[in-house]
């Protein structure tokens, strides 16, 4: 009986260890744990980098090289600084009360409410106000969208600069037209030159003001300053200098900002202005932000350009239509990698509309710094009796 026990018991050992032999084959001396966890991980799998996606040329490029008008329905997509034009008209180039400058940047473009709007301002300016022409400068390319040079706004067809300078008493050609210059009405950067912005300027621009389609009207603080010491001068209601709004760089023109027109899908408008008349507090701010400006600026070289800091927009920051807009009929946008048209070439080399604006000199330097205050009351040009 123990000798079968023993015969068991050998029996059972013998298969363990052959157990052991057939998992851990001769040779090898360690364990499962140990053999896991020395081996190396596998090698993540690298993925395979994207295509890079072709290169788009800006929309500025892409609307600015393109010279004729969508043949679509007019309307104005998006807003004033995001958007385009469909079916945009021109404005012709010699009117009975207006001339149209810089023809070379072939900007006269707008929806038929705006070309309607300026013919009929230039008429009653003449008419009823005794201003000798309108010198029309930008309104929108052939489809609207960003500008090669010069603006932000100005996309959908509903602005429009108007020169402060009269329109001569004759055609301008075309090359007169792209040299002449706009004159400046400032005398310092806080301060008209009434010999230079006179009663003829304030009532164009309340004319401007007063269309009911009107929805902003921009100018120099400076300007602002002057309508709000001069509009009694030129009737007892104040109302129409709620539009006109405070803006940099519009000493030598006025912008026109048109509302939507009514039933127009697509088209977005600024929120309305207040019945304020901006003559107390906000223009108060306004010179406060440009005596700051007019200091910096002084002491900047005399060459300085400010650096742009905004990246340009993309066809995609537009609303989706106006790719629609820009290829409609048949029109091929410019490819990544070809060069700007001569027609958009030539808009960008055409000269500046008006002179660069006035700087402090050294002695109006010294004044501000030490707390002066520049130029003094307007003088009442039509005394009242």
């Amino acid at each position: 009986m123990g000798r079968v026990i023993l015969s068991l018991i050998v029996l059972l050992v013998y298969s363990g260890v052959a157990a052991a032999q057939m998992k851990f084959p001769q040779g090898a001396t360690k364990s499962v744990a140990t053999k896991t966890a020395d081996t190396p991980a596998p090698k993540p799998v690298k993925k395979k980098k994207a295509s890079p996606q072709p290169k788009v040329p800006p929309a500025k490029e892409l609307f600015g090289s393109v010279t004729t008008p969508a043949p679509l329905a007019a309307r104005s997509i998006g807003s004033y600084a995001k958007g385009c034009l469909a079916g945009g008209i021109s404005l012709p180039i010699n009117g009975p009360d207006w001339q149209v400058i810089r023809l070379s940047r072939n900007r006269n473009w707008g929806t038929p409410q705006l070309v309607d709007f300026i013919e009929r301002f230039a008429s009653d300016a003449r008419a009823l106000d005794g201003w000798p022409g309108l010198l029309v400068g930008d309104m929108s390319q052939p489809r609207g969208g960003p500008m090669l040079t010069g603006h932000s706004s100005h996309q959908v067809g509903l602005d429009a600069d108007i020169w402060l300078t009269p329109m001569p008493d004759r055609i301008l050609t075309p090359q007169e037209r792209e040299n002449i210059t706009a004159v400046s009405m400032l005398k310092d950067p806080f301060n008209v030159d009434p010999t230079k912005f006179t009663l003829q300027q304030v009532k164009l621009i309340k004319r401007a003001a007063s269309y009911p389609q009107v929805a902003r009207i921009f100018v120099h603080p400076a300007i602002k300053k002057a309508l709000c010491q001069e509009a009694d001068l030129v009737g007892k209601d104040r109302s129409w200098l709620s539009k006109v709004r405070p803006w940099w760089n519009h000493y030598y023109h006025f912008h026109i900002r048109l509302k939507c027109p009514p039933g127009m899908d697509g088209c977005v408008n600024q929120r309305p202005v207040s019945s304020d008349d901006g003559c107390g507090k906000e223009l108060d701010n306004w010179y406060e932000t440009l005596k700051k400006s007019a200091i910096w600026m002084a002491r900047q070289p005399p060459d300085y350009k400010p650096k742009k800091t905004k990246k340009p927009l993309q066809l995609r920051d537009l609303p989706k239509e106006c790719k629609s807009v820009l290829t409609a009929g048949g029109i091929e946008p410019l490819a990544s990698d070809a060069e700007l048209p001569p027609s958009a070439l030539e808009a960008v080399a055409s000269k500046e509309a008006g002179p660069p604006a006035p700087r402090l000199t050294p002695t109006q330097l010294e004044t501000l710094l030490n707390g002066g205050k520049l130029g003094m009351p307007l003088p009442d040009r039509n005394p009242r009796r």
